[in-house]
């Protein structure tokens, strides 16, 4: 249940992060609300109408249940945003100028409420089906907490980039503008993250130490047994504390917790809690908490190098283009369309076969070191089958992060009758281990020197020229098209174009400081000298100046004295240049050594 959240969650924000907010909604407002009033109206009946009468009996069929619900949710989401443009209505609140995340988190919001029309038709069956005694209300605000946790992570970080965005400290400002500054602190906030986050769940999902006694006290002996350290053993009332589960969170032991389910302590004997117990230390000698936090992070990895030919086959293809102009609509949307369908597909692949098959073997190891421990199979054994039987008959049920417990009841059998068949386990989990670190390992690099060894940028050029016609086409008054089409323009050296280009964005926008600098520019340093114009370009240049006195536009003026003979006045402005913008310092003053050097080499 926990990990099928855990990939739905992860498209959810694949969703929300991967969506530009438009200009204007595709569909507008008045056509919009309507439909998504219907939309949602359906799901809440649809949710209804799959809980009345006795269709949902036990509990692998609620279970079932609360997935294709939650597919159905991401479904819905996706339509609220790709087709209603649902976040274009937040983003137009003051607040989300400051904290781009409030927009993210109106889409989460939705998500939930998606989720609550399941959770509040549900709620019934679970009272049969569990025999739980929380109101509608209570169990809904548990279900919450249970998925909010998933995503807390994403929001804590979300949150503290855009609070790096605002401040205004310049110890601060200048710590991150250095080279690392920003990774930096990122790593040491995610690092801290890391470490705290199990005191946060367990304060969410309400747990609470497991009471002093007998029982505690012979769990606390076994796990000094087996040399584990924590910070404290909780009960977890997942459900209630009715469904037959456990765990263990935390990297270090001042901030580990070990996880168990009053069922599961009713439900079973004191060998088969040590079992249970064991099963979970496992986890930790086995490295398997560090170990998933590799694969996340290798998935970003994968998502960076699949990205690469993705884009450069999409980009120099002239299908996509005749698609993205189809509609109406330029090609900068249909691309984030069809970009996220790319990164969802990789998402799903990525976590179901990759990251699915280590959990599955990592279970295995665990089982494993249950079995060695407790001397022999039968505790960890009998835990499985009283699981299968009290939860339904799921003896035969696999999924994609665990092998069915009847699979993992027979191999923890053969592994009993044959012994080297452990070693044999381990080998293979290590053996794949190496060779996911190695493939990351070499991706990064290639990511690294992607920029040496990548075709030329056809394809970035293909797709600028053809969203910046269209956006000249559709808003032609807009002077910022025109100034980027003489950019792009410059770039492919095609310079007569690109001072057409900039003339006519000065026509649309006289005041455009950054427009007269890249004109000036060109007529200063064209390939083409027939293009050539100091006189204008000095002229440009001063005004541009006036109205935005930055670096690059005083190197500008400065160049502009320099090729009219004003070398004195030339050094004067590059001065200015390095005193205004300490960043390109090593440009301006290579260039105020030209200068200085010309006015020496005089006669």
């Amino acid at each position: 249940m926990i990990y099928n959240n855990i990939l739905y969650l992860l498209i959810v924000i694949l969703i929300l992060t991967s969506k530009h907010i438009p200009d204007t909604p595709q569909i507008p407002f008045y056509l919009a609300l309507p439909l998504f009033l219907a939309k949602a109206c359906s799901h809440f009946a649809f949710a209804r109408s799959t809980f009345r009468g006795k269709k949902i009996t036990s509990s692998p069929v609620y279970f079932k249940a609360e997935q294709k619900f939650s597919v159905i949710a991401v479904i819905s989401l996706a339509v609220d945003v790709y087709f209603l443009d649902i976040l274009y209505y937040p983003a137009q609140l003051p607040p989300a100028a400051i904290l781009p995340l409030l927009v993210h988190l109106a889409g989460l919001m939705l998500f939930f409420i998606y989720l609550a029309f399941f959770w509040s038709a549900a709620h019934g069956s679970y009272v049969v089906i569990f025999g739980g005694v929380m109101t509608r209300r209570s169990f809904i605000v548990s279900n919450l907490k249970n998925v909010l946790v998933i995503v807390l992570p994403w929001l804590l970080l979300s949150f503290f980039a855009d609070l790096l965005q605002h401040l205004k400290l310049p110890l601060v400002t200048d710590f991150l503008a250095s080279a690392w500054g920003e990774t930096a602190v990122f790593i040491l906030f995610f690092v801290s993250l890391l470490l705290v986050f199990p005191v946060l769940v367990t304060r969410l999902w309400n747990c609470t130490p497991l009471p002093p006694g007998p029982l505690r006290l012979h769990i606390e002996q076994f796990c000094r047994s087996l040399h584990l350290g924590y910070r404290d053993i909780m009960l977890w009332p997942l459900f209630e504390g009715k469904l037959l589960t456990a765990g263990v969170m935390g990297f270090i032991k001042k901030f580990r917790y070990l996880l168990i389910t009053p069922a599961m302590l009713e439900t079973m004997t004191l060998p088969e809690i040590e079992a249970v117990m064991a099963h979970e230390i496992g986890h930790v000698k086995r490295y398997h908490i560090q170990l998933y936090l590799l694969l996340f992070l290798g998935f970003a990895v994968v998502v960076q190098f699949s990205a690469l030919p993705f884009f450069q086959v999409v980009l120099t293809s002239d299908l996509f283009y005749r698609i993205a102009f189809w509609g109406n609509q330029d090609p900068g949307s249909k691309l984030a369309f069809l970009t996220t369908t790319f990164m969802l597909i990789l998402l799903v692949v990525y976590f179901r076969y990759i990251f699915g098959f280590f959990m599955r073997n990592f279970e295995r190891q665990a089982d494993l070191y249950a079995l060695e421990k407790t001397g022999h199979s039968g505790p960890i054994v009998s835990v499985f089958e009283k699981i299968a039987l009290l939860s339904g008959n799921i003896r035969d049920l696999p999924s994609w992060h665990h092998f069915s417990l009847a699979q993992r009841i027979r191999f923890l059998r053969r592994c009993e009758l044959q012994p080297q068949l452990i070693l044999r386990h381990h080998r293979k989990v290590y053996f794949y281990i190496a060779l996911y670190a190695t493939c990351i390992l070499l991706a990064s690099v290639a990511l690294w020197k992607a920029p040496t060894f990548m075709p030329n940028d056809m394809a970035s050029q293909k797709f600028a020229t053809a969203f910046i016609k269209k956006k000249m086409a559709t808003d032609p008054q807009n002077f910022q098209w025109h100034h980027y089409w003489g950019d792009l323009q410059q770039n492919q050296k095609k310079y007569a174009a690109a001072i057409a280009a900039y003339e006519k964005a000065l026509l649309l926008n006289p005041q455009s400081a950054d427009t007269m600098n890249n004109l000036a520019w060109l007529l200063l340093t064209s390939e083409d000298h027939s293009l050539h114009d100091p006189e204008k370009a000095l002229a440009l240049a001063e005004q541009a100046v006036t109205i935005k006195p930055a670096g690059h536009i005083y190197d500008t003026l400065a160049e502009a004295y320099f090729v009219t003979g004003d070398i004195k006045k030339a050094m004067d402005a590059e001065q200015k240049a390095i005193a205004v913008d300490p960043a390109g310092g090593s440009y301006y003053k290579k260039q105020l050594e030209k200068f200085q050097q010309a006015e020496k080499a005089r006669p």
